[in-house]
């Protein structure tokens, strides 16, 4: 099967950040890698290891000649995505309709959430503590107002009023179905973390099937790319630094929790990889002086029929390869000394590259890796494929830039 129908066939697992870290998971386990009990007595054998906290995963590879010596060599991503989370008490009627109540989760292109087919997925929590994965399945639809009704060329959706998407026209409970799916009693739901996805599976497309079209793939393109290059970079990696994986929740509300990138999950994760390897505070603080992180994300392709918005000396284009990504104001975190180091690996294994700044008079949004950078101290550049219709509930990017990613990747981490 190609890379993209592999790709494909992950962004369908992953229907929420909860699926995409046990999709993660579950890819590891059947490369061998060991799950990390963060209670037990922590790990540094040779060989691959993974822990899920929520929606985040993090997995490392300890090569055999590890040591206090080593470095940290961390690509970072996330397995959250734009979407509409469902409210704690879901369910309410409105004129002859079921419907289920969202807030928006970050900054959703409202306007492509209707007329779609929407399933609900995440995490149901039980009275007893057990953890359940759902997916409903294309159960809930957000119809657009007939333009019969709408008499304006602008289509601005109030959030509360107009996001709430339909159930049945009978009487009905969104919380009936995750409870059917789950295999257990609604009365036994204590709380959930739910989020809308689309339901259709993602396409290869054009006149070359050189396009993907999915949702997800701000950030799943990067998860799955550095999922892939982790696997490949085990089988014949023979350094002393530590490969890390680092797939975080939250990026797109700001990284501000327990599996964000501003919380302390890739923080636990190096020193107490360090500390296992021998290391004190002090060597931790050598070990963290000599690593580095590649933080991907999708980065923004030129569009034809804006391209006024780019800045014209850096029109990146799906195609071309994965970029680089440079801001004055630290809104990526890339420098000179970074960009060298990402573009040196991507040099090596044959990867075209391209570059993106903003515009001036365009609002540049942001990643994990200053946030990494700064909690960290760690050198970090930011990078991702080249992508269209960002934050749309189906966006698109190109085969062989997704390829070319991983490939970056991984001669990143072996080179």
């Amino acid at each position: 099967m190609s890379y993209a129908e592999d790709f494909i066939d992950f962004i369908a697992a992953s229907p929420s950040s909860y699926h995409a870290a046990h999709e993660v998971a579950r890819q590891l386990v059947e490369a061998g890698f060991t799950q990390q009990d963060e209670a037990a007595e922590w790990s540094a054998a040779p060989g691959g290891h993974f822990l899920i906290r929520g929606g985040a995963v993090m997995a490392w590879f300890v090569p055999s000649h590890a040591s206090q010596d080593s470095a940290f060599k961390i690509v970072g991503s996330h397995t959250d995505s734009p979407g509409l989370a469902l409210k704690p008490t879901p369910d309410f009627q409105n004129a002859g309709w079921s419907q289920v109540a969202v807030e928006v989760y970050g900054g959703a292109l409202l306007h492509t959430w209707f007329d779609r087919e929407l399933t609900a997925a995440g995490q149901v929590v039980t009275k007893d503590g057990t953890q359940h994965l759902v997916t409903t399945g294309p159960v809930l639809r957000l119809p657009s107002l007939a333009i019969h009704l709408y008499r304006s060329d602008e289509f601005k959706p109030d959030r509360q009023a107009h996001m709430q998407p339909v159930l049945t026209t009978a009487e009905g409970s969104i919380l009936d179905v995750v409870a059917a799916q789950a295999g257990i009693q609604r009365e036994d739901i204590a709380a959930f973390n739910l989020i809308t996805a689309d339901a259709a599976r993602g396409a290869v497309f054009g006149p070359r099937n050189e396009f993907i079209a999915a949702g997800r793939m701000d950030n799943l393109s990067s998860v799955y790319a550095s999922l892939v290059a982790l696997l490949n970079a085990a089988t014949s990696y023979d350094g002393t630094d530590v490969l890390v994986m680092a797939a975080f929740d939250h990026e797109e509300v700001g990284s501000s929790s327990r599996f964000g990138a501003a919380g302390p999950i890739l923080a636990d994760v190096l020193d107490r990889t360090g500390r296992a390897l021998g290391a004190d505070e002090e060597a931790l603080h050598q070990m963290y002086a000599r690593s580095s992180c590649v933080s991907a994300d999708a980065a923004h392709s030129v569009h034809p029929n804006y391209a006024g918005k780019h800045d014209p000396g850096h029109h990146p284009i799906i195609g071309g390869g994965p970029v680089t990504k440079v801001n004055g104001n630290q809104r990526y975190a890339s420098d000179a000394t970074t960009v060298a180091l990402w573009e040196s690996a991507c040099a090596r294994a044959g990867v075209p590259v391209q570059r993106f700044v903003g515009n001036n008079d365009v609002p540049c949004g942001s990643t994990i890796g200053p946030i990494t950078a700064t909690r960290l101290g760690i050198d970090t550049v930011d990078v991702g494929v080249p992508m269209l219709s960002m934050h749309s509930a189906r966006e698109m990017v190109g085969v062989d830039d997704q390829v070319w990613l991983s490939q970056g990747l991984e001669a990143y981490w072996v080179g």
